[in-house]
């Protein structure tokens, strides 16, 4: 068997018992906003007495979830904020995000290509194309407002010619802004300890900063558009 065969069955095999063990414990179940918000108290309580280790174990299952595209990023980037914080979250969130999407686009590209060709290839043809006009921004734009599913992005972008280094690099950015608002709302979520802090001047900047950051994030993007398109020299110039 060549090297290059037996390592797509190994990282196959991975994928299938991970899967396998995911959805057949129920854990998709378990990590829901509502569950979450209920062992918010019990972690942070565990996360006192062992901060390194939870820190390391949230790190490394929030990389799970991204390489093997599994649901629960949303929820558990909110419980990142409440349990430890802004910035010790803001950082774990984003190099874990970023690293787990880039493996998803790795399996995507080395051992899913088939099966990625045939379940998304609606949204296959339009990447393609966006990738070809604008290249790297528009790896950017996706990550900034996401058209498609984040997970679909990192599936479907194994399939383009982007490198892996690029695809970190901007995916890294990209999705830095969206990674902000969302942990900031979970810090401000857990700090709040009675009725009166939910109407809190902070607390209520940061659930409308939230439901703004869309429409905020296309704002800059159009920004960063139209900034590229004067760059761009005249067609009709000398």
């Amino acid at each position: 068997m060549k090297k290059s065969t037996l390592t797509k069955f190994v990282i196959s095999g991975v994928l299938i018992l991970v899967l396998s063990l995911f959805f057949g414990l129920d854990l998709h179940r378990e990590l829901t906003f509502a569950n979450l918000g209920k062992l918010k108290n019990q972690l942070i309580g565990f996360r006192e007495a062992n901060y390194a280790f939870t820190l390391a174990g949230f790190f490394l299952l929030y990389v799970l979830v991204g390489a093997f595209s599994l649901p629960g990023a949303g929820p558990m980037t909110l419980l990142g904020g409440a349990i430890f914080g802004f910035w010790p979250a803001l950082i774990t969130v984003s190099f874990a995000s970023t690293i787990g999407a880039t493996l998803a686009c790795f399996f995507s590209r080395y051992v899913l290509g088939n099966w990625v060709q045939k379940r998304f290839s609606d949204q296959i043809k339009p990447i393609n194309r966006g990738m070809e006009k604008d290249g790297l921004l528009y790896l950017f734009a996706l990550r900034l407002v996401p058209v498609f599913p984040f997970f679909i992005i990192n599936l479907v972008m194994g399939l383009t010619r982007i490198k892996l280094v690029s695809f970190y690099w901007v995916s890294q950015v990209g999705m830095l802004a969206g990674t902000v608002v969302f942990v900031n709302a979970g810090a401000q979520l857990g700090a709040i300890t009675s009725p009166e802090d939910i109407l809190s001047p902070v607390v209520a900047a940061s659930f409308a900063a939230l439901g703004l950051f869309p429409l905020i994030a296309k704002w800059m993007l159009n920004k960063i558009k139209a900034s590229k398109s004067l760059d761009q020299p005249n067609s009709h110039g000398k």
